[in-house]
């Protein structure tokens, strides 16, 4: 991928998730600011969507770490086992732990005296989330980018997601989880169209160096010495 398209990359991906960000904010913190709107106080409304922006980038520069981290271990995976069907075997193991670990060793921490269901349901996002966007990878490349799209969804969006799940605070918890998700899938979707667009963008500007073929007239030529 050339310079310009890995900026642009990182400042749409950057834009995602501080709107994303700011509207899941309000959305997973409603009885904190449902006040601002009862009252429609729009000075309060508009500094708590600065602020909720101003996290929400903060998310998204997580996000995009977490993401070109795993292309980095996605290539030292390949070359340690050699093969694609293996890593992805080791991959589809390390999903499930993930998602059990979510859910069973989380509620151990946390669930004393209430039920599991919660847990569950956070497990689920995230997997739903993960099962959709690995389904619309492959259907844009091939079959084999399904377990590497859906460890990435699931795996490191929960790594990524580590802070706020130590602290167990339910509005903090989908108030990340979401602008994690989004700008996630984002990256993992743009990524095969932006090195496309790269790859087209540098054979062009290639063709544009190669000289002329003998016998050809160079452009402004036509005139010459008659």
């Amino acid at each position: 991928m050339n310079s310009r398209n890995l900026v642009k990359l990182f400042l749409t991906t950057l834009l995602i998730g501080g709107v994303t960000g700011g509207v899941v904010g309000f959305l997973a913190r409603w009885s904190e600011f449902k006040p601002y709107f009862s009252s429609f106080e729009v000075s309060a409304i508009l500094s708590t969507f600065i602020w909720l922006f101003g996290v929400g980038l903060i998310f998204s520069v997580i996000s995009q770490a977490g993401f070109f981290a795993y292309l980095t271990i996605h290539r030292f995976g390949l070359g340690i086992f050699k093969s694609a069907s293996l890593w992805n075997a080791v991959q589809l193991v390390l999903i499930l732990f993930v998602v059990f670990d979510l859910v069973y060793l989380r509620y151990l921490s946390f669930g004393s005296g209430e039920g599991i269901s919660s847990y569950i349901v956070l497990a689920l996002v995230v997997l739903a989330a993960g099962l959709v966007t690995a389904y619309f990878k492959m259907k844009q490349t091939n079959k084999q980018s399904f377990i590497p799209a859906l460890f990435f969804m699931v795996v490191v969006t929960v790594l990524e997601w580590i802070p706020v799940l130590s602290a167990n605070d339910e509005s903090w918890l989908y108030f990340m989880l979401f602008p994690l998700l989004v700008c996630n899938a984002y990256q993992l979707l743009v990524l095969s169209k932006l090195i496309e667009r790269s790859q087209k963008e540098l054979a062009s500007k290639r063709g544009r160096k190669q000289p002329p073929a003998k016998g050809k007239m160079k452009a402004g030529e036509l005139g010459k010495g008659s």
